[in-house]
């Protein structure tokens, strides 16, 4: 794929994530009215588009119930402030094995069918939901995140149908081979959507000369971004920009805006527009998205 610097960048906040961090900054949204605010802050303060997961507000971890995807939506529709809404569709693939009894599976563990993973963006059909596209040893325990060819082809069909535009998301360069076949085998609509997910124990590192060569395995035509988790997230901002892609930040992959000093998430976005505008691009509008992805404009 042609790789040159692109002048045009659409920034993602990833607002929660699932991961058990909201016990580590108080800026970490857990309810659906919080989740709801933080979006919409991003918003303003300059995201292109906002990554939605929902928590469970009193175990404050990470949720499938569709009733509280709807209260985030739609607090977020409400708002006035435009943003593409963009859920989430991996929760629901978490295996946890007993070291000990493998063929056990043991607390923690939440598998399901591609399909069933889908329940809100059927409901709600956000302009974009997340497909993750493949397996991964998932740190470090007896964790093992599970999407097998199978249900992603089950998945990407369903939402295919639903009209929702697919954002594949890789964490490794096996996952990156399966979304190319995804998309020659026509179960995934033009452009083909990339987030290339780096520095996730034990997945694709954030290595710049790794990202460079998956960039260079995308199909032509591919719209793409790239992250990294902690320290890396805004050096990486830099490497997707330079590359040919767009950026994603976020208190889903990062806690902090400097050693010690903890983010919300719309600072985030506004040092992701810092770094991009001062390297001579600039930030995509909502509607400057929807048109580079080939989505319907809300006008």
């Amino acid at each position: 794929m042609k790789r040159t610097i692109n002048r045009k960048v659409m920034i993602t906040c990833a607002l929660t994530g699932a991961g058990d961090t909201a016990g580590r900054s108080e800026h970490v949204p857990v309810t659906p009215e919080e989740i709801a605010e933080s979006g919409i802050a991003a918003a303003r303060a300059g995201a292109t588009i906002i990554h939605i997961h929902v928590r469970d507000p009193q175990t404050r971890q990470g949720s499938r119930e569709v009733a509280l995807y709807r209260e985030v939506v739609e607090r977020v529709r409400a708002s006035g402030v435009d943003v593409i809404v963009n859920t989430t569709a991996g929760m629901g693939g978490d295996l946890v094995l007993d070291p000990a009894e493998p063929t056990r599976f043991v607390e923690g563990t939440d598998l399901v069918r591609g399909s069933e993973r889908l329940a809100h963006v059927e409901e709600l059909l956000p302009e974009i939901c997340t497909l993750d596209c493949g397996s991964l040893n998932f740190g470090e325990g007896s964790l093992v995140y599970v999407s097998t060819p199978d249900m992603l082809r089950e998945g990407a069909k369903k939402i295919q149908e639903l009209g929702v535009r697919v954002e594949m998301e890789i964490f490794d360069t096996g996952h990156l081979w399966f979304a190319r076949q995804l998309v020659e085998e026509g179960l995934i609509d033009a452009p083909p959507m990339f987030q290339l997910c780096m520095d996730i124990p034990y997945g694709a590192p954030a290595d710049p000369a790794l990202l460079s060569t998956m960039v260079d395995q995308l199909p032509e035509g591919s719209v793409w971004a790239s992250f990294a988790l902690g320290r890396m997230q805004m050096p990486w901002v830099a490497q997707s920009v330079l590359l040919g892609g767009h950026v994603r930040v976020g208190l889903e992959d990062n806690l902090y805006l400097s050693r010690g000093v903890k983010a919300t998430n719309a600072q985030l976005v506004e040092r992701a527009r810092t770094i991009v505008e001062a390297m001579g691009s600039q930030v995509a509008t909502p509607e400057e998205g929807r048109e580079i992805l080939g989505l319907e404009s809300r006008a």
